[in-house]
């Protein structure tokens, strides 16, 4: 029996890292805002970079909590949708030529999202991380925590329930 060769490790990161561009990309309010993602192995840190039209409170000066809400929600969304699209990817049911908009998984659907603020939102970078606790076929709930200077020193996190999709039936 003759055990087929694993493909490079290059390859696979340039895979994984094009798969999470699409994904990204078919968002124009991430794009609007800045938001980007760093991945390693399957774990995303999404980036929200420091800009003064994301102050909500010029005395304070703070980040303003929509922008706050949204960056969180985003990142809720994009670890929700990457962790079904690692699984696609990792048992090859992905074609890798395929990853544009029409072929990836649509994104999930907000039914709730509460968000806490903890503290004002500095004008800084924001650094956030989700953590999926549920998924089902129809339904998942997502945790996901904000912070900027200091990990341990979150200044917003969120809980939110999504509608997961069906999934596109193959070609």
């Amino acid at each position: 029996m003759t055990r087929q060769k694993p493909e490079p490790v290059q390859v696979v990161k340039e895979r994984r890292d094009k798969a999470l561009r699409a994904l990204v990309g078919g968002i124009p309010y991430a794009h609007f805002l800045g938001i980007s993602f760093e991945r390693r192995g399957d774990e995303l840190t999404a980036l929200l970079p420091f800009d003064g039209k994301l102050i909500g409170n010029p005395f304070l000066p703070a980040l303003h909590g929509g922008v706050t809400s949204a960056f969180l929600e985003l990142t809720s969304i994009i670890e929700l949708s990457w962790s079904m699209l690692w699984e696609e990817m990792e048992t090859n049911k992905l074609d890798p030529r395929k990853l544009d908009a029409e072929h990836l998984p649509r994104l999930p659907k907000t039914i709730d999202f509460t968000v806490d603020y903890l503290r004002s939102g500095l004008p800084r970078d924001a650094y956030a991380r989700a953590r999926v606790n549920r998924s089902g076929r129809r339904y998942a709930s997502v945790h996901v925590e904000a912070w900027q200077d200091n990990r341990t020193r979150i200044f917003a996190q969120a809980t939110g329930h999504f509608l997961i999709p069906a999934r596109r039936k193959p070609e």
